[in-house]
């Protein structure tokens, strides 16, 4: 029997974070778990790279789990973390990403992952983002994993202002992303994510949450502009989250 929807991550699959209109962050692959009706066994972890994966979540997973064990679904979503450090490197990113993949596929009776939205980061990580995701998607290819695009995936409701991590409405949106090619894939939808929420927005409130994103998003360009200084005379660079 499949034991549901199996997740490996890092923050934006672990998705932990603060209310939005009352409405709970929690991840995209839970939501999509919930909308299909099945179990969620989630081993994300925040400021996850795909060592991580290997040598921590998927560890994690075989000391918690039957051997044997089979999924209805397989989610893996990295990249982001290590495509936004100095040290990104596509050539040992490959292999190991290869071998995560085919990790969930081998127990998964689909397997699913996802691109990295052009518009990463601040600063932002860059030209090097497509090239993540043409690897991303040569690997999903070759086996025969689905994949939920996210390249054009922005915007203030759905984005924190880091311009990394999902908002609670962004977890919700990219669930739908992830039903929306399962679906196309012969699974079942048996509810949207969206009916499952329910929230009042108010204009004192949308005005105080404007005020707060405008805020957290002058804090992050700052902190851009100190990194793109550091990075010019030549200093280390702190570690993405």
């Amino acid at each position: 029997m499949a034991l549901g929807v199996l997740a490996f991550g890092d923050s934006i699959t672990n998705g932990g974070g603060e209310l939005q209109w009352g409405v709970a962050l929690q991840s995209w692959a839970q939501w999509a778990a919930r909308s299909l009706g099945l179990p969620y066994s989630g081993f994300a972890i925040d400021g996850a790279r795909i060592d991580d994966v290997l040598e921590v979540e998927i560890p994690r997973f075989l000391q918690t789990m039957e051997p044997d064990a089979r999924f209805d679904v397989g989610c893996l979503y990295i990249g982001v973390n290590d495509v936004r450090s100095v040290d990104w490197d596509p050539a040992s990113f490959e292999p190991r990403y290869r071998q995560a993949l085919e990790f969930v596929a081998q127990r998964a009776n689909r397997t699913l992952t996802a691109t990295i939205p052009f518009d990463l980061g601040r600063p932002r990580a860059g030209a090097k983002v497509e090239d993540a995701n043409r690897l991303i998607e040569r690997v999903a290819a070759d086996t025969s994993a689905l994949v939920m695009d996210l390249r054009r995936f922005k915007g203030r409701r759905l984005l924190m202002a880091d311009q990394v991590h999902p908002t609670a409405f962004g977890q919700i949106a990219m669930a739908c992303k992830a039903l929306e090619v399962l679906a196309a894939d012969g699974a079942e939808v048996r509810v949207d994510p969206w009916s499952l929420v329910n929230w009042d927005e108010t204009p004192l409130g949308r005005v105080r949450g404007d005020a707060t994103y405008a805020y957290r998003r002058s804090k992050e360009e700052i902190k851009a502009a100190a990194v793109i200084l550091r990075l010019r005379l030549g200093g280390a660079l702190p570690d993405p989250d």
